[in-house]
């Protein structure tokens, strides 16, 4: 089989007249769009529009839901009951899905957001909450989840197609979980660096992680942060490198098809 890898980034995540990031310009480069679902950011307007956006450039559309966190961009720790955390996700599934066919698209995958994303990739309770609220609403979503984390393994029991994610600007701790953004070594910031960091996942399939270790990963998705200055420049140098390399960019249902 032809080598293949998915491109994605998070989008949408402006609020009304205030923007953030370049989503044009990445809807041009990427091969899956992650669009806010109005919690964290985003709102009906800004999904619409960025869904329409996504299908003129045949790039496959999720949602992105997260913690009602407005202010905290869905970065801020919360606990809430597994019921509550259902109906979290089920609500802006379902809305990010209403706007989809109100823009005649279609949303195929979920990726959830922020910290209950970094909660749920340690924690098999709330990843197996926000599997039953993903199936709940349509169990032919696909699940966009990071390697080596309960995400991934709760997807697969509840019997979802789940596509194994990796990052390409974060470093990662000897357990797989990515480095905490508080410490300075979290982000890589070098598009190079990226591109290297991305090639490795790839084709050698290894994360060499911030001790020096070897975590071995079969990864369908790279993730490019939208909302970092460096983002399009970025993408751009990740999805040439890898082509260059032979892989060819494919959305994320041809990949899992």
């Amino acid at each position: 089989m032809a080598k293949r890898f998915n491109l994605n980034a998070d989008m949408a995540e402006g609020y009304g007249p205030w923007k953030m990031g370049d989503d044009e310009g990445l809807l041009s480069l990427i091969g899956s769009a992650n669009i806010a679902c109005g919690f964290h950011g985003g709102d009906y307007n800004i999904m619409g529009q960025v869904m329409r956006m996504a299908a003129d450039n045949q790039v496959s559309i999720g949602a992105h839901p997260g913690f009602y966190d407005l202010h905290g961009f869905g970065r801020r720790q919360m606990q809430l009951p597994l019921d509550e955390v259902e109906r979290l996700i089920s609500y802006q599934v379902g809305a990010a899905i209403g706007v989809a066919a109100s823009q005649g698209v279609r949303v195929t995958h979920v990726k959830p957001h922020g910290a209950i994303n970094n909660m749920a990739c340690a924690d098999a309770e709330l990843a197996a909450a926000i599997m039953r609220a993903i199936k709940a609403v349509d169990k032919e979503l696909i699940v966009l989840a990071p390697v080596l984390s309960a995400l991934v393994s709760e997807g697969e029991k509840a019997g979802l197609m789940v596509a194994a994610e990796v990052f390409a600007d974060r470093a990662y701790m000897p357990d797989g979980q990515l480095v905490p953004r508080s410490r300075p070594d979290a982000m890589i910031h070098d598009a190079q660096d990226s591109l290297e960091h991305c090639l490795r996942m790839f084709e050698e399939g290894v994360i060499i992680d911030v001790e020096g270790g070897r975590l071995e990963v079969e990864a369908v998705s790279v993730c490019v942060h939208g909302d970092g200055p460096s983002a399009l420049q970025t993408a751009a140098h990740i999805k040439e490198g890898l082509t260059k390399a032979g892989f060819k960019m494919c959305s994320l249902p041809e990949m899992l098809a």
